[in-house]
């Protein structure tokens, strides 16, 4: 009993002492790692075709703008970095140290600038998830890291495909210098997982595998590798660097007329991480729930039809999800005794703090176990929902509309559990004030939405038993609003012809409704305080 007393009171006093480090530090199932969420266009109620993304790590960049297309000259160069923890600063962040530069191309599209570049003019878009791979593979002779490649494939690629074959290009002569990393990229047809590691110590290059997802499909990466066998003679659904195999056999990881599972030759670890098999259970199961599947198989289905097409909402809901109503439900089991001798959920108990009741209860796959000398040992369970999440996407492309109205970001801040999606349409030229305003690393300032989404994030969790269904009666009307207005909104976009007005429409839109969130933020966390005051 000391011991839950004391791990739930540090918790509660010191958040993130239990959150894991640089992603650097593990080889696979990162538990500060993110998640994206990938559907084809035969997938989705309306014929988008969708990645997603939530980018779950708090010391990655919280401001993002709108980077416009640009003509360059003949002599430019675009500056490489390479990115390492920065804990000088006021708060917790990487810094990021030039490494060498790459030619510039004459003219880029314009795209939208998150900490992980997301979307472009032509609706190609991105989502990305660390899966760690073989340490060996990581290359310091390299200059792209995942960041950079994100960034440049949105400037120089009008599809998924011609993306991958421009990373292909460009890492092959500037190398990838990154740990392993799936990036799903998607356009208005299809859409790809692309999963790529580095060449080895001391080489330049990269070894990469890429598959489709089904049109009527969706898929999921959850800080594992997941791709399998591949078939390079189905060109519609395959892709791999030439060198896939070489290095496999030069490494003695696989020979000649053995089976060949890239995630088995490349990251063998993350197919062992419980922290990305359960996210990845998790989302079929809440998607494609007929098929069953068991929460503790190592391996699921590339890809899975879902029972019905998929909308925003669901996958919204999704991001949201925290295993409630399952074994691993991390609100459950910590109890308190009513004023009639009743046992009860104590409102403390939530999956948002860095305590977690699996490892008090027992539940095999538990975040984390303390000895009986106090030392703390992560194993790897977390749910979708984190308390660490950065921001999060889902993007719709949509071959039906013109790029500026097809192509839109849904956008939330911190945590989704407690944050709600705004649009920002593909061809917006500014976003509101407060989301170009850095939160981080400076500290707290009113100025940024990142920090009004991260109060109120954080408060909710002090109380998350009873605070959340304050949030959620706040956020699901308004979010419901927004989705339910969407097409009405866009029909009156198309009827502007002059595209200059037609994207200072969708922008007035865009921070319209990017300014009112914020502000019903702030608000909604002055009444958690006024409301809960004496109960904490």
């Amino acid at each position: 009993m000391r011991k839950i007393i004391f791990i739930i009171l540090v918790s509660l006093l010191i958040p993130g002492l239990l959150v894991s480090g640089d992603k650097s530090d593990w080889e696979g199932g990162v538990p500060e790692g993110c998640t994206s969420i990938t559907a084809g266009k035969g997938a989705t109620v309306d014929g988008s075709v969708i990645t997603s993304h939530t980018d779950d790590s708090h010391k990655t960049r919280s401001w993002m703008d709108i980077m416009p297309a640009a003509k360059y000259k003949r002599n430019d160069k675009v500056i490489m970095y390479k990115r390492a923890a920065d804990d000088s600063l006021a708060m917790p962040a990487y810094k990021h140290t030039p490494v060498g530069s790459i030619p510039q191309i004459e003219k880029t599209y314009g795209y939208l600038n998150t900490a992980y570049p997301c979307i472009n003019e032509k609706q190609v878009a991105i989502g990305e998830s660390t899966f760690g791979g073989r340490s060996e593979l990581q290359s310091d002779e390299c200059l792209i890291d995942c960041q950079r490649l994100c960034m440049l494939m949105l400037q120089r690629a009008a599809s998924a495909r011609e993306a991958i074959i421009i990373a292909d290009e460009l890492t092959r002569k500037y190398g990838w210098s990154d740990d392993g990393e799936c990036l799903t990229i998607s356009d208005k047809r299809e859409v790809w997982h692309f999963e790529i590691v580095g060449p080895g110590k001391g080489k330049t290059g990269a070894v990469w595998a890429a598959q489709r997802v089904p049109d009527d499909h969706i898929s999921v990466n959850a800080n594992a590798s997941r791709i399998r066998e591949i078939n390079l003679n189905d060109t519609d659904n395959f892709m791999a660097s030439a060198n896939v195999y070489s290095v496999a056999e030069e490494n003695g990881w696989w020979s000649e007329g053995e089976k060949f599972e890239f995630c088995y030759v490349y990251a063998p670890k993350s197919r062992k991480s419980i922290a990305g098999r359960r996210r990845e259970w998790r989302v079929f199961d809440l998607l494609a729930p007929s098929l069953k599947l068991s929460p503790t198989s190592e391996n699921y289905p590339f890809s899975v039809k879902p029972d019905k097409r998929v909308s925003v909402q669901d996958i919204i809901e999704v991001f949201q999800d925290y295993y409630e109503g399952t074994p691993y439900d991390m609100t459950r089991n910590i109890t308190v005794t009513d004023k009639e001798g009743k046992e009860v959920v104590s409102p403390l108990a939530n999956p948002f703090l860095p305590y977690d009741q699996l490892g008090i209860d027992g539940v095999q796959g538990s975040w984390f176990q303390v000895s009986d000398e106090g030392d703390i040992r992560f194993l790897g369970e977390r749910t979708i929902a984190r308390w660490y999440t950065m921001y999060g996407t889902i993007i719709q492309s949509r071959d039906w509309l013109p790029d500026d109205v097809g192509g839109v970001v849904w956008l939330a801040q911190d945590n989704i559990a407690s944050s709600i999606y705004i649009p920002v349409y593909c061809g917006v030229s500014d976003l509101p004030e407060s989301y170009k305003t850095p939160g981080r690393p400076g500290g707290y300032t009113r100025k940024s939405a990142w920090w009004a989404f991260n109060r109120l994030g954080t408060l909710t969790a002090q109380r998350w038993g009873d605070m959340r269904h304050d949030v959620r009666e706040c956020w699901d009307p308004i979010q419901k609003e927004l989705l339910d207005n969407q097409k009405g909104f866009e029909e009156k976009a198309l009827k502007i012809k002059n595209i200059k007005k037609r994207r200072e429409f969708l922008t007035n839109y865009t921070v319209k409704q990017g300014t009112r969130v914020v502000e019903k933020a702030w608000d909604l966390g002055d009444f958690l305080w006024t409301k809960y005051d004496e109960k904490f």
